[in-house]
């Protein structure tokens, strides 16, 4: 008999593997929207589309959809800035503690989330706060290391043909993707113009 379990998803495509590995131990996952950091509102939007379709049309999964508080994520994480570690712990724990709520209003047992899929994400911070706060509600963390799985996502969710974002969700991690971004093509841009100076040689 499978184990009913809460997943908390961040987006669509990272929720492709935790969710078949999840059944595969034996867990029936429903999976829990609550993403108030996702900026602007039609990327929220978009993304949360993009989970929802792929839940119906082929995962078969229920979504619940619950609080989005946007005004405590603006006045309990957005003042933390460009300090990640901080931002993002807050972050976490604002998003992990309404999943903890549904899932105790709704007789839930175990509790979940995809945010460990992305090797982009602070595992250790995420899965401690997970741990903590699931035990503080008297529910059973499920904590796995799904990271080695995020390249067969990728091509998973490509192949399926779902938005991918590329960033995290909030204006803090837009502005240090694009500033990632650049600075990657500028060492590219450098090295293609120090390959051709040898090549000149």
């Amino acid at each position: 008999m499978s184990v009913p379990l809460l997943l908390h998803a961040c987006c669509g495509p990272c929720s492709l593997e935790p969710l078949r590995l999840l059944r595969e131990e034996g867990f029936e996952p429903t999976i829990c929207w609550t993403n108030p950091n996702i900026q602007p509102v039609a990327e929220h939007d978009l993304r949360l589309h993009t989970l929802q379709e792929w839940a119906k049309d082929v995962a078969h999964v229920e979504v619940i959809v619950a609080a989005d508080d946007r005004d405590a994520w603006e006045h309990g994480v957005a003042p933390a800035g460009f300090d990640r570690q901080r931002r993002c712990r807050a972050c976490y724990a604002l998003r992990l503690s309404e999943s903890c709520r549904v899932a105790r209003e709704r007789g839930f047992t175990h509790i979940s989330t995809t945010l460990a899929v992305s090797p982009y994400q602070l595992f250790d911070t995420c899965t401690d706060l997970l741990v903590e706060l699931a035990g503080a509600n008297g529910l059973t963390a499920v904590v796995r290391d799904f990271r080695p799985y995020y390249s067969a996502a990728t091509i998973e969710s490509r192949e399926l043909g779902m938005y991918r974002q590329n960033y995290c969700g909030c204006r803090f991690s837009s502005a240090e993707a694009t500033i990632e971004r650049h600075e990657a093509r500028d060492a590219r841009k450098a090295a293609k113009e120090q390959r051709k100076k040898q090549a000149g040689r």
